[in-house]
């Protein structure tokens, strides 16, 4: 099969793989028709990210046809177009019984940091991921989900990650009425957790980012204000003008270890003091009012990073930090996208074949061509 290959960092070739095999009487196969490209696979195609061997194929978002099918698997056949939670869980530990599917204690068991993932790393069990012709999916009975016969795989294909992510943002900001909510970011998570603050009773959001299209197209999707922070001196004290002096109720960090527009941050993370650059954390922790809240849901390697502690602590703040319990969300979205409360595919800027996933990795990563998504199609599911 053919499958997108890590070689280094900056270094992404398709290359012929062998297909993958039921390993496990729970595992399916699954012949992959959509897949996306994740603001998170950045993190690994730049090296960001411990563990990222040679040879692994990347991708956790993706859908498609089971293939094949193993014997103790009993709510799937061969046939059923399904989408996969990026999630690898077991769904029968302490943690996924209490819909913790992001902490399973099976998926992973070498770590006691994180549960598994398709795609990202071995640091979260080294699952080869999606973004090839096939994959195999273990505890095919808790992950994947149905797709309704009356939807496309591009309906639901955000059901695996950043739509999930985005609405697990909101909730753990525990957005009262009216409150007023800050988005750093205005990448795919970012326009997720900023609809789903909308949904969550919000009564202003604001989004936050440097790119003038991403900011525009925020504006026209979400309804939202918006801010350049290249275009203020200085962003905290800003959003707390904007915020009657006294900062937004709560902040919710898009973004991860790949944020701009710090310098002293990114210098940091280049001399390996941190992991990545932490500058939309520390404006979050800097900008909440007193007695807020402080979602974050970007991403961060495992090693330390410099964390303004004292801040956060002196400020009263309530800070919750998760990976996505995607398999838990998955339901409920699904009913907010069919009865069209939220268009999920509307995010999507660019469809490419997967034998062009390199090139469409540089598109992403440099915001070339107004890139917003991009969805990779595998050559046996293109029309």
């Amino acid at each position: 099969m053919h499958a997108l290959t890590y070689f280094g960092p900056g270094n992404l070739r398709v290359v012929e793989k062998p297909d993958p095999r039921i390993q496990h009487p729970n595992d399916i196969v699954l012949r992959v028709t959509r897949t996306a490209i994740c603001g998170s696979d950045l993190h690994l195609f730049h090296g960001l990210v411990p563990d990222t061997r040679v040879g692994c194929t990347f991708g956790h978002e993706f859908a498609g046809v089971v293939e094949e099918v193993g014997p103790s698997v009993r709510s799937l056949v061969a046939g059923d177009r399904v989408v996969v939670p990026f999630n690898v869980a077991c769904g029968m530990c302490l943690y996924c019984k209490k819909g913790l599917y992001g902490c399973c204690d099976n998926s992973n068991p070498s770590s006691d940091i994180a549960g598994g993932a398709f795609g990202f790393s071995h640091t979260t069990g080294g699952y080869e991921g999606g973004q090839a012709e096939y994959v195999r999916v273990p505890f095919a009975d808790v992950g994947p989900m149905k797709i309704p016969t009356d939807m496309e795989e591009e309906d639901v294909l955000f059901l695996s990650d950043i739509l999930p992510t985005g609405y697990q943002a909101a909730e753990m900001g525990d957005i009262q009425e009216g409150e007023t909510v800050v988005v750093f970011g205005c990448g795919p998570v970012g326009l997720f957790a900023q609809k789903s603050a909308w949904l969550m009773g919000a009564g202003r959001v604001i989004a936050v980012d440097r790119v003038p299209y991403r900011l525009e197209f925020a504006k026209q999707y979400n309804n939202v204000e918006t801010v350049n922070f290249e275009e203020v001196d200085d962003i905290v004290g800003h959003l707390k003008k904007m915020t009657d002096g006294q900062g937004p109720d709560v902040c919710i960090d898009a973004v991860g270890c790949e944020a701009s527009g710090s310098m002293p941050q990114y210098l940091s993370g280049k001399m390996m003091i941190q992991a990545g650059a932490p500058t939309a954390l520390f404006w979050a922790v800097h900008t909440a009012r007193r007695g807020g809240k402080v979602s974050v849901v970007g991403v961060y390697g495992p090693p330390a990073n410099l964390f303004p502690v004292g801040v956060a602590m002196n400020k009263n703040l309530t800070i919750r930090l998760a990976q996505c319990n995607v398999r838990r969300y998955m339901p409920h979205l699904l009913d907010l996208i069919r009865e069209g409360t939220i268009d999920a595919k509307g995010i999507i800027s660019h469809r490419l074949p997967l034998d062009e996933a390199p090139e469409a990795y540089h598109i992403f990563a440099q915001k070339k061509d107004e890139c917003r998504k991009v969805v990779l199609i595998p050559s046996h599911a293109q029309n």
